[in-house]
């Protein structure tokens, strides 16, 4: 439980959040090495609206 950090992130509209929080999941470990995410793949895009017109 010590290594658990809360942080916000805030800005304007398209100005990289998404790719900021996937960009810290990525490095934090959070994913085992064998599950794959595709590059492409937004980890915080869960809905199919998000992914189809790439917004969160």
């Amino acid at each position: 439980m010590e290594h658990i950090r809360n942080i916000a992130i805030i800005a304007h509209v398209d100005h990289g959040k998404t790719t900021l929080v996937d960009c810290f999941l990525k490095q934090s470990g959070t994913f085992r090495a064998n599950q794959a995410i595709a590059q492409e793949e937004r980890i915080m895009d869960s809905m199919d609206l998000e992914r189809e017109k790439g917004i969160t």
